[in-house]
Protein backbone atom coordinates (compact mmCIF):
# COMPACT_ATOMS: atom_id res chain seq x y z
CA UNK A 1 0.00 0.00 0.00
CA UNK A 2 1.39 3.44 -0.94
CA UNK A 3 0.26 6.91 0.09
CA UNK A 4 1.65 10.00 -1.65
CA UNK A 5 1.63 13.59 -0.44
CA UNK A 6 0.79 16.79 -2.11
CA UNK A 7 3.62 19.28 -1.86
CA UNK A 8 4.21 20.98 1.47
CA UNK A 9 5.98 24.16 2.47
CA UNK A 10 8.53 22.41 4.64
CA UNK A 11 7.21 23.51 8.04
CA UNK A 12 6.40 20.90 10.61
CA UNK A 13 4.47 20.54 13.81
CA UNK A 14 1.11 22.18 14.35
CA UNK A 15 2.67 24.12 17.16
CA UNK A 16 -0.52 25.96 18.06
CA UNK A 17 0.17 25.37 21.71
CA UNK A 18 -2.55 24.27 24.08
CA UNK A 19 -2.89 25.48 27.67
CA UNK A 20 -0.80 23.80 30.30
CA UNK A 21 -2.17 20.31 30.86
CA UNK A 22 -2.01 20.68 34.63
CA UNK A 23 -3.47 24.04 35.54
CA UNK A 24 -2.77 25.14 39.06
CA UNK A 25 -4.19 27.21 41.82
CA UNK A 26 -7.72 27.78 40.59
CA UNK A 27 -8.98 25.15 43.02
CA UNK A 28 -10.52 26.00 46.38
CA UNK A 29 -8.47 25.69 49.49
CA UNK A 30 -7.89 22.16 50.69
CA UNK A 31 -10.00 22.77 53.77
CA UNK A 32 -12.90 23.66 51.46
CA UNK A 33 -12.21 20.79 49.07
CA UNK A 34 -12.07 18.09 51.75
CA UNK A 35 -14.24 19.05 54.71
CA UNK A 36 -13.58 17.50 58.08
CA UNK A 37 -15.33 14.18 58.48
CA UNK A 38 -15.34 13.33 54.75
CA UNK A 39 -15.22 9.59 54.40
CA UNK A 40 -15.78 6.67 52.09
CA UNK A 41 -19.49 7.07 52.70
CA UNK A 42 -19.38 10.16 50.49
CA UNK A 43 -18.10 8.18 47.53
CA UNK A 44 -20.08 8.69 44.30
CA UNK A 45 -22.83 6.17 43.64
CA UNK A 46 -22.90 4.33 40.32
CA UNK A 47 -26.09 2.38 40.68
CA UNK A 48 -27.67 1.19 43.90
CA UNK A 49 -24.61 1.47 46.12
CA UNK A 50 -21.37 3.44 46.34
CA UNK A 51 -18.43 1.98 44.41
CA UNK A 52 -15.16 2.71 46.16
CA UNK A 53 -11.92 3.09 44.28
CA UNK A 54 -10.32 -0.25 43.57
CA UNK A 55 -12.74 -2.48 45.44
CA UNK A 56 -13.64 -4.35 42.22
CA UNK A 57 -10.19 -4.26 40.66
CA UNK A 58 -10.90 -1.05 38.74
CA UNK A 59 -8.41 1.81 39.01
CA UNK A 60 -10.03 5.23 39.47
CA UNK A 61 -8.34 8.00 37.49
CA UNK A 62 -8.78 11.79 37.56
CA UNK A 63 -7.24 12.89 34.28
CA UNK A 64 -9.93 15.13 32.74
CA UNK A 65 -12.16 17.76 34.36
CA UNK A 66 -15.68 17.91 32.92
CA UNK A 67 -19.10 18.11 34.63
CA UNK A 68 -20.40 15.34 32.36
CA UNK A 69 -19.03 12.90 29.81
CA UNK A 70 -19.64 12.62 26.08
CA UNK A 71 -18.97 9.22 24.54
CA UNK A 72 -16.12 10.05 22.16
CA UNK A 73 -13.21 7.69 21.48
CA UNK A 74 -11.83 9.11 18.23
CA UNK A 75 -8.00 8.88 18.43
CA UNK A 76 -7.43 11.10 15.40
CA UNK A 77 -8.73 14.18 17.19
CA UNK A 78 -6.74 16.23 19.67
CA UNK A 79 -6.49 14.36 23.01
CA UNK A 80 -8.71 16.89 24.76
CA UNK A 81 -11.57 16.08 22.35
CA UNK A 82 -11.68 12.36 23.16
CA UNK A 83 -12.00 10.49 26.42
CA UNK A 84 -8.86 9.52 28.31
CA UNK A 85 -6.91 7.35 27.42
CA UNK A 86 -8.09 7.18 23.80
CA UNK A 87 -4.85 8.24 22.11
CA UNK A 88 -2.55 6.13 24.31
CA UNK A 89 -4.24 3.34 26.19
CA UNK A 90 -7.14 2.42 23.93
CA UNK A 91 -5.21 3.09 20.71
CA UNK A 92 -1.42 3.02 20.56
CA UNK A 93 1.49 4.61 18.67
CA UNK A 94 4.53 3.01 17.06
CA UNK A 95 6.91 4.32 19.73
CA UNK A 96 6.57 6.12 23.08
CA UNK A 97 8.86 8.93 24.17
CA UNK A 98 9.90 8.49 27.80
CA UNK A 99 10.73 11.96 29.07
CA UNK A 100 12.29 10.57 32.26
CA UNK A 101 14.89 8.73 30.17
CA UNK A 102 14.91 11.09 27.18
CA UNK A 103 14.54 8.10 24.89
CA UNK A 104 11.98 6.21 22.85
CA UNK A 105 10.43 2.93 23.96
CA UNK A 106 9.41 0.53 21.17
CA UNK A 107 5.67 -0.11 21.15
CA UNK A 108 3.69 -1.23 18.10
CA UNK A 109 7.03 -1.19 16.35
CA UNK A 110 10.15 -2.98 17.57
CA UNK A 111 12.54 -0.52 15.99
CA UNK A 112 13.20 2.02 13.25
CA UNK A 113 16.06 2.95 10.93
CA UNK A 114 17.06 6.03 8.96
CA UNK A 115 18.47 5.64 5.45
CA UNK A 116 18.97 7.44 2.13
CA UNK A 117 20.58 10.45 3.78
CA UNK A 118 17.78 10.57 6.39
CA UNK A 119 15.13 10.80 3.68
CA UNK A 120 13.67 7.38 4.53
CA UNK A 121 12.38 6.23 7.90
CA UNK A 122 11.55 2.53 8.16
CA UNK A 123 9.67 0.92 11.05
CA UNK A 124 9.65 -2.78 11.81
CA UNK A 125 6.31 -3.67 13.36
CA UNK A 126 5.75 -6.02 16.25
CA UNK A 127 4.62 -9.49 15.22
CA UNK A 128 1.60 -11.14 16.78
CA UNK A 129 -0.35 -7.96 17.55
CA UNK A 130 -4.12 -8.19 17.03
CA UNK A 131 -6.89 -5.64 17.06
CA UNK A 132 -9.33 -6.14 19.91
CA UNK A 133 -11.80 -7.81 17.50
CA UNK A 134 -9.20 -10.45 16.62
CA UNK A 135 -8.13 -9.13 13.22
CA UNK A 136 -4.33 -8.91 12.70
CA UNK A 137 -2.51 -5.59 12.99
CA UNK A 138 -0.31 -4.99 9.92
CA UNK A 139 1.66 -2.32 8.11
CA UNK A 140 -1.42 -1.66 5.96
CA UNK A 141 -3.12 -0.22 9.03
CA UNK A 142 -0.22 2.19 9.53
CA UNK A 143 -0.23 3.32 5.91
CA UNK A 144 -4.01 3.66 5.97
CA UNK A 145 -3.91 5.82 9.12
CA UNK A 146 -1.47 8.25 7.56
CA UNK A 147 -3.53 8.32 4.35
CA UNK A 148 -6.49 9.48 6.43
CA UNK A 149 -4.34 12.32 7.76
CA UNK A 150 -3.35 13.23 4.19
CA UNK A 151 -6.99 13.32 3.07
CA UNK A 152 -8.16 15.22 6.16
CA UNK A 153 -5.35 17.61 6.96
CA UNK A 154 -7.11 19.03 10.03
CA UNK A 155 -6.48 15.63 11.63
CA UNK A 156 -2.75 15.86 10.90
CA UNK A 157 -2.00 17.32 14.32
CA UNK A 158 1.78 16.99 13.89
CA UNK A 159 1.76 18.26 10.27
CA UNK A 160 3.62 15.15 9.13
CA UNK A 161 2.44 15.63 5.54
CA UNK A 162 4.42 18.84 5.41
CA UNK A 163 7.62 16.79 5.43
CA UNK A 164 6.45 13.30 4.42
CA UNK A 165 6.21 12.54 0.68
CA UNK A 166 4.76 9.01 0.79
CA UNK A 167 4.10 6.01 3.03
CA UNK A 168 4.54 2.41 1.87
CA UNK A 169 3.55 -0.88 3.50
CA UNK A 170 6.45 -2.98 2.20
CA UNK A 171 5.09 -6.15 3.80
CA UNK A 172 2.97 -7.04 6.82
CA UNK A 173 5.58 -5.89 9.34
CA UNK A 174 7.51 -3.18 7.48
CA UNK A 175 6.34 0.36 6.78
CA UNK A 176 8.47 2.99 5.07
CA UNK A 177 8.10 6.77 5.20
CA UNK A 178 9.74 8.66 2.34
CA UNK A 179 10.42 12.26 3.32
CA UNK A 180 10.45 15.36 1.17
CA UNK A 181 13.80 16.27 2.72
CA UNK A 182 15.93 15.02 5.60
CA UNK A 183 13.96 15.78 8.73
CA UNK A 184 15.01 13.78 11.76
CA UNK A 185 12.83 15.78 14.23
CA UNK A 186 9.83 14.32 12.41
CA UNK A 187 10.35 11.02 14.23
CA UNK A 188 8.10 12.00 17.14
CA UNK A 189 5.28 13.24 14.93
CA UNK A 190 5.26 9.99 12.99
CA UNK A 191 6.02 7.67 15.88
CA UNK A 192 3.42 9.11 18.24
CA UNK A 193 0.49 8.97 15.81
CA UNK A 194 -2.24 6.63 17.14
CA UNK A 195 -2.87 3.88 14.58
CA UNK A 196 -6.44 2.91 13.59
CA UNK A 197 -7.64 -0.34 11.95
CA UNK A 198 -8.19 -0.10 8.20
CA UNK A 199 -10.98 -2.70 8.24
CA UNK A 200 -13.07 -0.45 10.52
CA UNK A 201 -12.16 3.08 9.50
CA UNK A 202 -12.40 2.55 5.73
CA UNK A 203 -16.16 2.47 6.29
CA UNK A 204 -16.22 5.77 8.23
CA UNK A 205 -17.77 8.52 6.12
CA UNK A 206 -16.30 11.45 8.06
CA UNK A 207 -13.44 10.77 10.49
CA UNK A 208 -13.68 14.34 11.80
CA UNK A 209 -17.17 13.85 13.23
CA UNK A 210 -16.97 10.11 14.00
CA UNK A 211 -17.43 9.57 17.75
CA UNK A 212 -16.21 5.95 17.62
CA UNK A 213 -18.41 4.86 20.51
CA UNK A 214 -17.29 1.22 20.27
CA UNK A 215 -13.51 1.35 19.71
CA UNK A 216 -11.60 -1.49 18.07
CA UNK A 217 -7.98 -0.95 19.01
CA UNK A 218 -4.69 -2.54 20.12
CA UNK A 219 -4.27 -0.90 23.53
CA UNK A 220 -4.49 -2.43 27.02
CA UNK A 221 -8.01 -1.06 27.74
CA UNK A 222 -10.46 -1.28 24.84
CA UNK A 223 -13.75 -2.54 26.26
CA UNK A 224 -16.34 0.10 27.20
CA UNK A 225 -18.07 -1.57 30.16
CA UNK A 226 -20.10 1.39 31.44
CA UNK A 227 -20.83 4.78 29.95
CA UNK A 228 -23.09 7.38 31.53
CA UNK A 229 -22.77 11.14 31.68
CA UNK A 230 -21.32 10.84 35.21
CA UNK A 231 -18.97 7.87 34.94
CA UNK A 232 -17.44 5.57 32.37
CA UNK A 233 -15.44 2.37 32.77
CA UNK A 234 -13.02 0.61 30.47
CA UNK A 235 -12.18 -3.08 30.70
CA UNK A 236 -9.09 -4.96 29.60
CA UNK A 237 -8.39 -5.79 25.97
CA UNK A 238 -8.79 -9.60 25.92
CA UNK A 239 -6.25 -9.85 23.10
CA UNK A 240 -3.58 -7.46 24.35
CA UNK A 241 -0.16 -8.24 22.91
CA UNK A 242 1.84 -7.89 26.15
CA UNK A 243 1.52 -11.24 27.99
CA UNK A 244 -0.06 -10.91 31.41
CA UNK A 245 -0.82 -7.21 30.94
CA UNK A 246 -2.64 -5.16 31.92
CA UNK A 247 -2.81 -6.54 35.45
CA UNK A 248 -5.48 -3.99 36.40
CA UNK A 249 -9.03 -5.25 35.69
CA UNK A 250 -10.20 -1.91 34.35
CA UNK A 251 -10.27 1.87 34.63
CA UNK A 252 -12.99 4.03 36.16
CA UNK A 253 -13.55 7.72 35.39
CA UNK A 254 -16.01 9.69 37.54
CA UNK A 255 -16.91 13.10 36.10
CA UNK A 256 -15.30 15.88 38.15
CA UNK A 257 -16.41 19.39 37.12
CA UNK A 258 -13.16 21.06 38.17
CA UNK A 259 -9.82 20.53 39.86
CA UNK A 260 -11.30 21.35 43.27
CA UNK A 261 -13.78 18.48 43.00
CA UNK A 262 -11.10 16.10 41.74
CA UNK A 263 -8.76 17.07 44.57
CA UNK A 264 -11.52 16.57 47.10
CA UNK A 265 -12.05 13.02 45.81
CA UNK A 266 -8.30 12.40 45.85
CA UNK A 267 -8.00 13.50 49.46
CA UNK A 268 -10.94 11.30 50.47
CA UNK A 269 -9.15 8.29 49.02
CA UNK A 270 -11.56 7.80 46.11
CA UNK A 271 -8.95 8.37 43.39
CA UNK A 272 -6.01 6.08 42.72
CA UNK A 273 -4.19 8.20 40.12
CA UNK A 274 -4.30 11.92 39.35
CA UNK A 275 -2.24 14.73 37.86
CA UNK A 276 -3.34 17.98 39.48
CA UNK A 277 -1.82 20.76 41.52
CA UNK A 278 -2.81 20.13 45.15
CA UNK A 279 -2.10 22.99 47.57
CA UNK A 280 0.01 22.06 50.59
CA UNK A 281 0.08 18.49 49.31
CA UNK A 282 2.36 16.97 51.93
CA UNK A 283 0.16 18.03 54.84
CA UNK A 284 -3.21 17.43 53.21
CA UNK A 285 -2.47 14.27 51.22
CA UNK A 286 0.61 12.42 52.43
CA UNK A 287 0.77 13.14 56.16
CA UNK A 288 -2.76 11.83 56.76
CA UNK A 289 -1.70 8.34 55.60
CA UNK A 290 2.10 8.21 55.19
CA UNK A 291 2.09 4.61 53.95
CA UNK A 292 0.08 5.01 50.74
CA UNK A 293 -0.43 8.49 49.20
CA UNK A 294 2.45 9.56 47.02
CA UNK A 295 3.24 12.54 44.83
CA UNK A 296 6.04 13.20 42.39
CA UNK A 297 6.57 16.40 40.43
CA UNK A 298 9.63 15.94 38.18
CA UNK A 299 10.67 19.07 36.33
CA UNK A 300 10.20 17.73 32.81
CA UNK A 301 7.41 19.92 31.40
CA UNK A 302 9.60 22.62 29.88
CA UNK A 303 10.33 26.04 31.32
CA UNK A 304 8.07 28.97 32.11
CA UNK A 305 9.34 31.85 29.99
CA UNK A 306 9.02 35.59 30.01
CA UNK A 307 8.63 36.51 26.34
CA UNK A 308 9.76 40.05 25.40
CA UNK A 309 8.16 41.39 22.22
CA UNK A 310 11.28 42.27 20.24
CA UNK A 311 9.26 44.33 17.73
CA UNK A 312 8.79 46.93 20.48
CA UNK A 313 11.51 49.19 21.79
CA UNK A 314 13.47 48.85 23.99
CA UNK A 315 12.91 45.08 24.03
CA UNK A 316 14.69 44.80 20.69
CA UNK A 317 17.92 45.60 22.56
CA UNK A 318 19.65 42.52 23.99
CA UNK A 319 21.16 44.66 26.74
CA UNK A 320 17.68 45.58 27.96
CA UNK A 321 16.48 41.99 27.84
CA UNK A 322 19.46 40.77 29.85
CA UNK A 323 19.12 43.65 32.31
CA UNK A 324 15.46 42.82 32.95
CA UNK A 325 16.46 39.20 33.49
CA UNK A 326 19.15 40.10 36.02
CA UNK A 327 16.55 41.99 38.08
CA UNK A 328 14.69 38.74 38.78
CA UNK A 329 15.04 36.53 41.84
CA UNK A 330 14.14 33.14 40.34
CA UNK A 331 14.81 31.24 43.54
CA UNK A 332 12.16 33.33 45.26
CA UNK A 333 9.71 32.67 42.41
CA UNK A 334 10.28 28.92 42.57
CA UNK A 335 9.83 28.85 46.32
CA UNK A 336 6.86 31.19 46.70
CA UNK A 337 4.93 31.09 43.42
CA UNK A 338 5.53 27.38 42.81
CA UNK A 339 5.27 26.26 46.46
CA UNK A 340 8.83 24.93 46.34
CA UNK A 341 7.97 22.42 43.60
CA UNK A 342 10.22 24.07 41.01
CA UNK A 343 13.63 25.60 40.70
CA UNK A 344 15.28 28.40 38.76
CA UNK A 345 16.11 27.45 35.18
CA UNK A 346 19.49 28.10 33.63
CA UNK A 347 19.92 30.30 30.56
CA UNK A 348 19.62 27.43 28.06
CA UNK A 349 15.93 27.06 28.92
CA UNK A 350 16.22 23.26 29.01
CA UNK A 351 14.13 21.17 31.39
CA UNK A 352 15.34 18.06 33.17
CA UNK A 353 13.87 15.96 30.35
CA UNK A 354 16.77 17.21 28.21
CA UNK A 355 19.42 17.28 30.91
CA UNK A 356 21.85 15.15 28.89
CA UNK A 357 21.83 17.79 26.14
CA UNK A 358 22.68 20.70 28.43
CA UNK A 359 25.86 22.53 27.40
CA UNK A 360 27.90 23.43 30.52
CA UNK A 361 29.69 26.21 28.64
CA UNK A 362 26.39 27.79 27.67
CA UNK A 363 25.12 27.48 31.22
CA UNK A 364 28.24 29.25 32.49
CA UNK A 365 27.97 31.97 29.86
CA UNK A 366 24.33 32.60 30.73
CA UNK A 367 25.04 34.56 33.88
CA UNK A 368 22.21 36.95 32.98
CA UNK A 369 19.73 34.61 34.69
CA UNK A 370 21.40 35.37 38.05
CA UNK A 371 20.08 38.16 40.26
CA UNK A 372 22.53 41.07 39.92
CA UNK A 373 20.98 44.53 40.24
CA UNK A 374 24.32 46.32 39.88
CA UNK A 375 25.07 44.73 36.50
CA UNK A 376 21.46 45.14 35.40
CA UNK A 377 21.63 48.84 36.24
CA UNK A 378 24.88 49.24 34.32
CA UNK A 379 23.40 47.56 31.22
CA UNK A 380 20.35 49.84 31.25
CA UNK A 381 22.63 52.85 31.65
CA UNK A 382 24.57 51.77 28.54
CA UNK A 383 21.30 51.33 26.67
CA UNK A 384 20.42 54.92 27.55
CA UNK A 385 17.80 54.21 30.18
CA UNK A 386 19.12 56.06 33.19
CA UNK A 387 17.50 56.45 36.58
CA UNK A 388 16.09 59.84 37.55
CA UNK A 389 15.91 61.35 41.01
CA UNK A 390 12.83 59.27 41.70
CA UNK A 391 14.68 56.09 40.71
CA UNK A 392 12.49 55.56 37.62
CA UNK A 393 14.31 54.90 34.37
CA UNK A 394 13.75 56.89 31.21
CA UNK A 395 15.40 57.68 27.88
CA UNK A 396 14.96 61.05 26.24
CA UNK A 397 12.24 61.84 28.73
CA UNK A 398 10.24 58.70 27.89
CA UNK A 399 9.85 56.44 30.96
CA UNK A 400 10.57 52.73 30.69
CA UNK A 401 7.13 51.24 31.20
CA UNK A 402 6.04 47.73 30.27
CA UNK A 403 2.91 45.61 30.52
CA UNK A 404 3.08 41.96 31.59
CA UNK A 405 0.35 39.49 30.55
CA UNK A 406 -0.62 36.44 32.63
CA UNK A 407 -3.66 34.14 32.60
CA UNK A 408 -6.56 34.67 34.98
CA UNK A 409 -7.01 31.67 37.28
CA UNK A 410 -3.41 30.48 36.98
CA UNK A 411 -2.54 31.44 40.52
CA UNK A 412 1.08 30.31 40.42
CA UNK A 413 1.82 32.44 37.37
CA UNK A 414 -0.11 35.40 38.77
CA UNK A 415 2.01 35.20 41.93
CA UNK A 416 5.15 34.99 39.80
CA UNK A 417 3.95 37.97 37.77
CA UNK A 418 3.54 40.03 40.93
CA UNK A 419 7.10 39.15 41.88
CA UNK A 420 8.30 40.26 38.42
CA UNK A 421 6.55 43.61 38.90
CA UNK A 422 8.13 44.02 42.34
CA UNK A 423 11.61 42.91 41.33
CA UNK A 424 11.81 44.94 38.12
CA UNK A 425 10.52 47.90 40.11
CA UNK A 426 13.69 47.76 42.19
CA UNK A 427 15.59 48.33 38.94
CA UNK A 428 13.50 51.42 38.20
CA UNK A 429 11.33 49.76 35.55
CA UNK A 430 7.57 50.26 35.80
CA UNK A 431 5.74 47.03 34.98
CA UNK A 432 1.96 46.73 35.03
CA UNK A 433 0.50 43.26 35.52
CA UNK A 434 -2.46 42.47 33.26
CA UNK A 435 -4.44 39.38 34.32
CA UNK A 436 -6.44 38.23 31.32
CA UNK A 437 -8.97 35.56 30.37
CA UNK A 438 -7.11 32.77 28.59
CA UNK A 439 -8.59 33.40 25.15
CA UNK A 440 -7.74 37.11 25.26
CA UNK A 441 -4.28 36.36 26.63
CA UNK A 442 -3.50 33.74 23.97
CA UNK A 443 -4.85 35.88 21.13
CA UNK A 444 -2.62 38.77 22.22
CA UNK A 445 0.33 36.38 22.56
CA UNK A 446 -0.09 34.91 19.09
CA UNK A 447 -0.65 38.30 17.43
CA UNK A 448 2.29 39.97 19.15
CA UNK A 449 0.11 42.48 21.02
CA UNK A 450 2.10 42.59 24.27
CA UNK A 451 5.27 43.94 25.85
CA UNK A 452 6.03 40.99 28.13
CA UNK A 453 4.04 37.78 28.36
CA UNK A 454 4.53 34.82 30.69
CA UNK A 455 4.02 31.53 28.91
CA UNK A 456 5.17 27.96 28.43
CA UNK A 457 7.93 26.57 26.23
CA UNK A 458 7.94 23.65 23.82
CA UNK A 459 8.17 20.18 25.38
CA UNK A 460 8.75 18.10 22.23
CA UNK A 461 11.23 15.21 22.40
CA UNK A 462 13.61 16.88 19.93
CA UNK A 463 15.42 20.10 20.88
CA UNK A 464 14.95 21.27 17.30
CA UNK A 465 11.40 22.30 18.09
CA UNK A 466 12.28 24.22 21.27
CA UNK A 467 14.90 26.38 19.59
CA UNK A 468 12.92 26.74 16.37
CA UNK A 469 10.10 28.16 18.50
CA UNK A 470 12.51 30.52 20.22
CA UNK A 471 14.78 31.66 17.37
CA UNK A 472 13.68 30.29 13.98
CA UNK A 473 12.94 32.91 11.32
CA UNK A 474 10.36 30.78 9.51
CA UNK A 475 8.05 31.01 12.50
CA UNK A 476 8.08 34.83 12.63
CA UNK A 477 4.78 36.41 11.56
CA UNK A 478 3.96 40.11 11.16
CA UNK A 479 2.50 41.72 14.26
CA UNK A 480 -1.25 41.35 14.17
CA UNK A 481 -1.19 37.98 12.42
CA UNK A 482 -1.51 34.71 14.31
CA UNK A 483 1.84 33.08 15.05
CA UNK A 484 1.82 29.41 15.98
CA UNK A 485 5.38 29.66 17.33
CA UNK A 486 7.89 32.41 18.03
CA UNK A 487 5.32 34.66 19.66
CA UNK A 488 8.02 37.20 20.57
CA UNK A 489 8.96 37.61 16.85
CA UNK A 490 12.67 36.90 17.14
CA UNK A 491 14.31 35.45 14.04
CA UNK A 492 17.99 34.58 13.66
CA UNK A 493 19.70 33.55 10.41
CA UNK A 494 22.44 31.91 12.46
CA UNK A 495 19.80 29.88 14.27
CA UNK A 496 18.21 28.93 10.95
CA UNK A 497 21.49 27.45 9.72
CA UNK A 498 21.96 25.45 12.92
CA UNK A 499 18.35 24.24 12.87
CA UNK A 500 18.71 23.00 9.29
CA UNK A 501 21.87 21.15 10.24
CA UNK A 502 20.21 19.61 13.31
CA UNK A 503 17.20 18.50 11.28
CA UNK A 504 19.39 16.82 8.66
CA UNK A 505 21.50 14.52 10.82
CA UNK A 506 20.71 11.45 12.92
CA UNK A 507 24.30 11.06 14.14
CA UNK A 508 24.25 11.48 17.95
CA UNK A 509 27.66 13.16 18.14
CA UNK A 510 26.82 15.67 15.41
CA UNK A 511 23.45 16.40 16.96
CA UNK A 512 25.10 17.09 20.32
CA UNK A 513 27.59 19.52 18.78
CA UNK A 514 24.85 21.40 16.95
CA UNK A 515 22.64 21.47 20.05
CA UNK A 516 25.58 22.94 21.99
CA UNK A 517 25.89 25.71 19.40
CA UNK A 518 22.17 26.46 19.50
CA UNK A 519 22.27 26.77 23.27
CA UNK A 520 25.24 29.11 23.10
CA UNK A 521 23.50 31.25 20.48
CA UNK A 522 20.39 31.46 22.64
CA UNK A 523 22.46 32.44 25.67
CA UNK A 524 24.29 35.13 23.71
CA UNK A 525 21.17 36.72 22.23
CA UNK A 526 18.61 36.20 25.04
CA UNK A 527 15.55 36.26 22.78
CA UNK A 528 13.40 35.00 25.67
CA UNK A 529 13.88 35.07 29.43
CA UNK A 530 13.69 31.66 31.19
CA UNK A 531 12.18 31.86 34.67
CA UNK A 532 11.63 28.47 36.33
CA UNK A 533 10.94 24.86 35.41
CA UNK A 534 7.42 23.47 35.05
CA UNK A 535 6.58 20.49 37.27
CA UNK A 536 4.81 17.46 35.90
CA UNK A 537 2.17 16.93 38.57
CA UNK A 538 1.38 13.34 39.52
CA UNK A 539 -0.34 11.76 42.53
CA UNK A 540 -0.97 8.11 43.36
CA UNK A 541 -2.58 6.14 46.17
CA UNK A 542 -0.96 2.73 46.66
CA UNK A 543 -3.55 1.38 49.08
CA UNK A 544 -5.15 -0.69 46.30
CA UNK A 545 -2.69 -0.59 43.38
CA UNK A 546 1.09 -0.58 43.11
CA UNK A 547 3.65 -0.15 40.36
CA UNK A 548 3.45 3.63 40.06
CA UNK A 549 6.69 5.41 39.12
CA UNK A 550 8.35 7.77 41.57
CA UNK A 551 11.76 9.07 42.59
CA UNK A 552 12.69 5.62 43.91
CA UNK A 553 11.67 3.99 40.59
CA UNK A 554 11.65 6.69 37.89
CA UNK A 555 10.82 4.38 34.99
CA UNK A 556 8.34 6.93 33.57
CA UNK A 557 6.60 10.21 34.39
CA UNK A 558 3.84 9.71 36.99
CA UNK A 559 1.54 12.33 35.48
CA UNK A 560 -1.49 11.04 33.53
CA UNK A 561 -1.63 14.34 31.64
CA UNK A 562 0.97 13.88 28.90
CA UNK A 563 0.21 11.38 26.14
CA UNK A 564 1.64 9.01 25.17
CA UNK A 565 3.96 8.83 28.22
CA UNK A 566 1.29 7.50 30.55
CA UNK A 567 0.97 4.34 28.43
CA UNK A 568 4.24 3.28 30.07
CA UNK A 569 2.48 3.45 33.45
CA UNK A 570 -0.83 1.85 32.48
CA UNK A 571 0.93 -1.36 31.54
CA UNK A 572 2.93 -1.57 34.81
CA UNK A 573 0.21 -1.05 37.41
CA UNK A 574 -1.10 -4.05 39.32
CA UNK A 575 -3.36 -4.72 42.31
CA UNK A 576 -1.72 -4.67 45.71
CA UNK A 577 -1.32 -8.26 46.91
CA UNK A 578 -3.58 -9.31 49.73
CA UNK A 579 -1.82 -9.24 53.13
Amino acid sequence: MCVAASCGDGLTGREAAAPRPQAASSSPSIEEAAPAGASAASAPSYGSAPVLAGQDGFLTVAAEMYPSWERKFNPLLAPALARWPTTAGIYEPLIVYNRMRDDYAPWLSTGYTWSDGNRRLTFTLRRGVSWSDGRPFTARDVAFTFDLLRQHRVLDLHDVWMFVASVHALDDVTVEFVLQRPFVPGLAGIGHQPIVPEHIWKHVDDPLTFDNEHPVATGPFTEVKVFTDKVYELGRNPRYWQPGKPAVAGLRFPAYPDIGAANSALLRGEVDWAGNFVPDIKRTFVDKDPAHPRYWFPLVQGAVMLYPNVTRKPLDDVRVRKALSMALDRDQMAELAMSGHSRAVDATGLSDAHARWRNPQAVAAGDWVKLDLARASALLDKAGYVAGKDGRRAKGGAPLRLDLHVVDGWGDWIYAGKLVVQQMGRLGVDVTLQVMAFQDYFDALQRGNFDLSMSWSDTSPDLYHLYRHLMGSEGVEPVGELAQVNWHRYGSKAADRLLRALASTSDPAQRKRIANDLQMLFVQTAPAIPLFLSPSYGESNTRRFIGFPGPENPYADLSPSSPPDYLLVLTELRPRPAP
